[in-house]
């Protein structure tokens, strides 16, 4: 197997991935390859200092999504191919399962898993349809309970079953799979090549199934916080999307056109509304073993913090908490759970990688992830 990694300027959120890749494919015959797109911060020279055994691909230009993947993919050794976002921490069991599952799936074209944000929150875009022009400007508009819109609603979060379109973020299909139908199309440089790509699959008599009950971290760190830049960018997608699966006209045209108007105008007036009603967390509790740790983090942190085992957080209702996991105390899978069991009180999440001198979290799905380094 081999994992591709994308990166472009998040190199904390890189490091984290790359080091819980490393562990989840610690009994496995397995390649991880980090490609970077020309990226300003120092990512690529802690790639050779951290990572020296683990091939890494310098871009010196940002060439988009696609072209990077299809770069690495093109030197990927492996029978199957993961393709990763940087900004995501996947815990040790994942790629074993989903290896299990597309052994009893034959006819399996991309895999995908359930995505959870920075809050502990499911990210609907885990599971989503085929994107219509209607099904776009539902998406646009904010909706997304209905049936047969952008989301597939008809699969359970925690189930598995065949779905229309995976997300980048995380899709696992064979390689052979991948060449065949010509990998990411490159006339998408961001946003829209994970649902053509996903389609064109369908196309080739291959099924494309979500595996519910497994899934990954991400923090969509690296995601635009202007929203009128993203909703050009998806327009733009999906432009292109339309013109080359489907027949266009005016009617549809048109109201994607009205769909991404009202859109913006809507997000610009709740926008403002949901920054005000954030509440900062009143208590710091850090989950882990280790004195020296606890330590710096305290003097770090601008609120009380107290250490605590994982004994703790069977015992108590936690709410307007800052935790900060130590994942050299705990596995990806413990925290990954209690992320899920503590979301919506009010609570923060931080996760510091083994061995780093940095936490990363996100208290917002759609906003750029933070890092803390000490």
């Amino acid at each position: 197997m081999s994992v591709i990694i994308l990166n472009y300027n998040v190199r904390y959120f890189l490091e984290q991935a790359v080091r819980s890749v490393q562990q989840a494919i610690t009994s496995l015959d397995a390649e991880i390859i980090v490609i970077d797109n020309n990226s300003a911060d120092d990512s690529c020279q802690m790639m050779k200092e951290k990572f020296p055994t683990i091939r890494l691909i310098e871009n010196n230009e940002n060439v988009g999504f696609s072209k990077a993947n299809n770069q690495a993919v093109a030197q990927a050794q492996g029978e199957y191919v993961c393709i990763l976002n940087p900004d995501t921490a996947v815990p040790h069991t994942i790629f074993s399962n989903c290896l299990h599952y597309s052994s009893e799936n034959p006819d399996l074209g991309i895999l995908g898993v359930q995505l959870m944000d920075g809050t502990g929150n499911f990210l609907p875009e885990s599971k989503r349809n085929v994107p219509t022009p209607w099904a776009s400007i539902v998406k646009l508009l904010g909706f997304r309970k209905n049936k047969n819109g952008y989301y597939a609603n008809d699969i359970a979060e925690t189930d598995t079953g065949e779905v229309a379109v995976l997300p980048g973020a995380f899709m696992f299909l064979k390689r052979s799979v991948y060449e065949e139908v010509g990998g990411f199309d490159e006339d998408y440089f961001m946003y829209g090549e994970d649902i053509d790509f996903s389609y064109k699959v369908l196309q080739a008599g291959y099924k494309n199934h979500y595996m519910g009950t497994d899934g990954i971290l991400h923090y969509k760190g690296e995601s635009p916080q202007n929203d009128s830049t993203y909703l050009d960018r998806f327009y733009g997608a999906m432009h292109i999307f339309y013109r080359k699966h489907f027949a266009s006209n005016f009617l549809s045209d048109a109201g994607v056109h009205l769909g991404l108007s009202l859109s913006k105008l809507i997000r610009k007036l709740t926008g403002k509304r949901s920054r005000n009603k954030a509440i900062p967390p009143s208590e710091a509790v850090i989950i882990t073993d280790n004195f020296n740790l606890l330590k710096n983090l305290s003097e770090k942190l601008e609120i009380p913090a107290k250490s605590a085992s994982k004994a703790i957080l069977n015992d108590k209702d936690f709410k307007n908490t800052l935790f900060v996991f130590d994942e050299e105390y705990m596995s990806y899978n413990q925290i990954f759970m209690v992320m899920k069991r503590l979301k919506k009180r009010g609570n923060h999440f931080r996760i510091r990688p083994s061995g780093c001198n940095f936490m990363l979290g996100s208290d917002k799905s759609d906003e750029k992830g933070i890092v803390v380094v000490f």
